[in-house]
């Protein structure tokens, strides 16, 4: 045993045994009104929806004080969602810092934050049929913004062969679709994603991602109002319900639904619109 193993019995094992301290504590968050937000859902209208197909991506657009919902129809599936100001791409999701505001799983009252300097709620989730199921005896929840989406880059590093279905492909796709850029130039608007439906965490003994059958069935949705407009991206996981792989053409996988919705007139009319973060930049 070298010095450096040994367990340190003074300064640094005392540092060591202190409690853990919560870095952003959740009472100090701006709190959307949950009340107004369960009155917009009553008698909402659904105006628009759309079909991920298996193993592919779609793109789609929700305005301002609208309600998407993101749809199990046919069997458990997974789906890797993106988020983008529709009026400027720069302006995306940031997984990262929505985990370290909120959990390493989300669900009803969370928000989904935007990258720096902008950061603010691009999307607050008003229901979550899944929010029963907490945290499971592996650790495991529901609706992660850990995992970073499946990609052919780390396919490749892991099995030597290209896969072109992974989630990481189909965003590309879907947003070259929607915007006009080749997948190329799409590429590097596409970010971390928030995997709805997948049940995942770490491990305790070795504190490693898993992943682990989604509890999901038809009928279940998550559904988000959009703060900001928004163009989002959706892929239905080439992992079906990734019980025991992704990036495969052997999972069963299914179509996801979203649906997009409006809110009766003048219920949100004193609706607080998020801005963007008001740091000077000094």
């Amino acid at each position: 045993m070298t010095p450096d193993d040994r367990r340190d019995d003074g300064p640094g094992a005392a540092r060591s045994d202190r409690r853990p301290v919560i870095v952003y504590p959740r009472d100090a968050l701006p709190r959307p009104d949950m009340a107004a937000l369960q009155a917009a859902r009553t008698g909402m209208v659904k105006i628009d929806e759309l079909i991920v197909p298996p193993r592919d991506g779609r793109a789609f657009r929700v305005p301002r004080g609208h309600v998407f919902r993101i749809v199990s129809i046919d069997g458990p599936q997974v789906g890797d969602l993106n988020l983008w100001n529709a009026h400027d791409l720069s302006e995306r999701f940031f997984s990262g810092k929505t985990r370290a505001l909120h959990a390493t799983h989300v669900t009803t009252g969370d928000r989904l934050w935007s990258s720096l300097p902008s950061l603010r709620p691009m999307a607050t989730i008003s229901h979550d049929t899944l929010g029963w199921y907490g945290w499971d005896e592996d650790g495991g929840g529901i609706h992660d913004v850990i995992g970073t989406r499946c990609d052919p880059y780390t396919n490749r590093l892991l099995s030597g062969g290209d896969y072109h279905q992974c989630c990481h492909s189909n965003l590309c796709r879907a947003l070259s679709a929607a915007t006009g850029l080749t997948p190329r130039a799409a590429e590097p608007h596409v970010h971390d994603v928030l995997n709805v439906f997948m049940c995942t965490g770490f491990t305790r003994d070795s504190h490693q991602y898993f992943m682990k059958a989604s509890p999901v069935r038809p009928g279940d949705f998550l559904e988000l109002f959009a703060e900001i407009d928004l163009l989002a991206a959706l892929s239905a996981c080439p992992g079906g319900d990734c019980s025991a792989t992704h990036s495969s053409d052997t999972a069963p996988c299914f179509p996801l639904k979203v649906e997009i919705f409006r809110p009766a007139p003048g219920v949100l009319d004193g609706w607080s619109w998020p801005a963007p973060n008001g740091y000077s930049g000094l």
